[in-house]
């Protein structure tokens, strides 16, 4: 039974790997569809780690807190090693708090 799943999950990641290939054999020449395909990685990544951020301490006010926090420091061009320390130091403060 295992091995069927691993077939199936085996497939699954052949085609979706495979389909854009098979789908898009001329180049492709659409501004917006270049702009949209541009911005595929970066909302993939999104939808990945944002549950991350909120959820990883156990504390949701905290991860809030820590992401909002994060958000603002980027916003005001702070070097990334600064954000990642100051929006980690900002939830766990929170979190000992709440």
């Amino acid at each position: 039974m295992t091995a069927a799943y691993i077939l199936v999950m085996a497939g699954v990641t052949y085609l979706i790997r495979v389909i854009p290939f098979a789908a898009f054999r001329k180049k492709i020449r659409s501004p917006f569809i270049k702009k949209f395909l541009g911005y595929v990685p970066y909302a993939v990544l999104s939808a990945m780690t944002f549950p991350a951020m909120i959820f990883c301490t156990g504390n949701v006010a905290a991860g809030v807190v820590g992401t909002a926090a994060a958000l603002v420091l980027a916003c005001l061009d702070v070097p990334l090693i600064g954000v990642a320390v100051a929006a980690s130091a900002v939830s766990l403060l929170v979190s000992f708090i709440v």
